[in-house]
């Protein structure tokens, strides 16, 4: 009995060892035929169409390209906030110059009319004035017929038109004048001032603010002025060369028949600007 047990025993193992290297064999030869055929399992197939898709820029069942656009939406959004910062600090900035510039010059007003006052009541003395100041001329030399032959500089650079000649004829005419009475500022009949600098260049400003002043005052001649410095304004004013209407300023200020003037002035943006009217009542 023992021996039958055992010899069965053995039987049975020898058994399952030839079932076992049966199913060896069975998938070594399935191995070979997928890799005579060039055939891969299905995990493979979806592996492959899924790299193809994504090479194409399909989206498969994930969300990376929204997680792109997200990001890049999110990146402009934060640069355009920093651009309106960056413009919102650089007009603090702008305005906090202009603030101290207008401070500096808060009494333009005042030194223009001293100065303008002084003028009418001693017209002859500042005939000589006007002679010293012909050797700030300098004569340009260019061919571009546009640009100003001559230019005024001591402190700032202006452009004048006929140069010396002009000077001479404005000092021979304050010779010939007696003194005027002194005018008196009113602030009733001075012009709004710009926001934008490009006003300042619109003529249409400056008549369009004159006619709302004439609605309730009276405002006789007017006209404007660039140079912050009050006394080389006040002497160009006088002498008064330039291509347009030249004289015109001179008479104004000299006309003994004005008795008020309106001065405003203000740096808009980069530039200085000051507007005069004149008033007989």
């Amino acid at each position: 009995m023992g021996c039958q047990c055992v010899q069965q025993e053995h039987e049975d193992i020898d058994d399952e060892i030839m079932r076992r290297e049966n199913s060896l064999n069975d998938l070594n030869d399935i191995k070979d035929i997928e890799n005579e055929t060039g055939n891969d399992n299905d995990n493979s197939d979806k592996n492959d169409e899924l790299i193809n898709l994504r090479n194409h820029g399909w989206q498969i069942g994930d969300t990376s390209n929204d997680n792109n656009e997200n990001e890049e939406e999110q990146n402009n959004e934060n640069i355009e906030y920093i651009q309106n910062k960056e413009n919102l600090e650089q007009k603090s900035l702008e305005d906090i110059n202009n603030k101290s510039k207008n401070e500096k010059y808060a009494d333009y007003p005042q030194k223009m009319l001293e100065l303008i006052n002084k003028i009418r009541a001693d017209p002859k003395s500042f005939a000589d004035v006007i002679e010293d100041s012909i050797q700030n001329i300098i004569e340009v030399e260019n061919n571009d017929e546009n640009s100003p032959k001559y230019i005024y500089k001591k402190k700032i650079k202006v452009a004048l038109s006929k140069g010396e000649p002009a000077f001479i004829e404005a000092a021979k005419q304050l010779r010939n004048l007696n003194p005027v009475p002194p005018l008196e500022l009113k602030n009733e009949i001075c012009v709004t001032l710009p926001e934008k600098e490009e006003d300042i260049k619109d003529s249409n400003y400056l008549r369009e603010q004159v006619r709302i002043l004439r609605e309730n005052t009276t405002v006789d001649i007017f006209f404007k002025d660039l140079i912050k410095i009050p006394e080389i304004s006040a002497l160009l004013m006088i002498v008064d060369d330039s291509t347009k209407s030249p004289g015109k300023k001179r008479q104004a200020v000299l006309n003994k028949s004005y008795k008020y003037i309106g001065i405003s002035s203000k740096f808009v943006g980069k530039t200085f600007v000051a507007y005069f009217t004149f008033s007989k009542k």
